[in-house]
């Protein structure tokens, strides 16, 4: 039986960074989309620290495109007010990545983060999708047939993850997406790596030990892959 949802709509959202690393790393572009009011939201950042050229590779964000942004802080506050009323925050690798940099950034800033429910698109492809090898954003655009944006770069990328979540719940409503997201499903294949897509127990038992001594399986998002990779393999040293 589901629990009904007090959200009320789902706004869909991202976030690019100087690095990987909430808490140290810092947030220099944060978007959203609200389909419901039909309204985005999309603003640069000052880092108050230069963004890794490495960075910039990617996301094509520039020290010079950041220097008059204004400072977290008032981009909080701003998301803040855009993200009123019962919602859902969705974002694609929501829970390793883009809600722990809001955190990071919300104490940074000394300012109490709103009590958001929130939402992984990655968890629901990974677990509903588990016919695909691997389920970047871009890969899924292309699964789906969405037309291709402008890759890492936030608003460009909340557009195709809402068009994109969409797709793959259908007219589930509000509530049914996140009870089945809460619940656990068991995992018979790979989600990454150099084995991805093979079935659990064809991999190799030094493979899996190496992943665990990388610290793979410290990770939160990845506590199921190990429970399920013990129990076909054992210890994981």
């Amino acid at each position: 039986m589901f629990v009904p949802c007090m959200a009320k709509r789902f706004i869909y959202y991202d976030t690019e960074t100087t690095g990987i690393r909430p808490g140290k790393d810092r947030i220099v572009e944060l978007a959203a989309f609200d389909p419901e009011r039909d309204r985005s939201f999309c603003t640069f950042t000052n880092p108050e620290c230069s963004i890794p050229p490495e960075v910039t590779a990617i996301t094509h964000i520039t020290d010079e495109m950041v220097k008059d942004a204004p400072l977290i802080g008032k981009a909080l506050a701003d998301f803040t007010s855009f993200c009123e009323g019962d919602v859902v925050l969705i974002a694609h690798n929501n829970d390793a990545f883009d809600e722990p940099f809001l955190r990071g950034e919300f104490q940074r800033a000394e300012l109490l983060m709103p009590d958001w429910t929130f939402a992984d698109s990655l968890k629901w492809a990974r677990k509903y999708r588990s016919d695909l090898p691997r389920h970047s954003l871009q890969i899924l655009r292309e699964v789906y047939g969405i037309a291709a944006n402008q890759a890492h770069r936030a608003l460009d990328d909340v557009i195709v993850l809402k068009e994109l979540f969409t797709k793959m719940t259908g007219d589930l409503p509000c509530e049914t997406i996140l009870e089945l997201l809460k619940q656990t499903k068991q995992i018979v294949r790979m989600p990454f790596g150099k084995y991805a897509g093979k079935m659990i127990a064809d991999i190799p038992k030094d493979y899996l030990d190496w992943l665990a001594k990388s610290g793979a399986f410290e990770k939160k998002e990845n506590g199921p892959l190990k429970e399920a990779l013990e129990k076909v393999h054992g210890a994981l040293s």
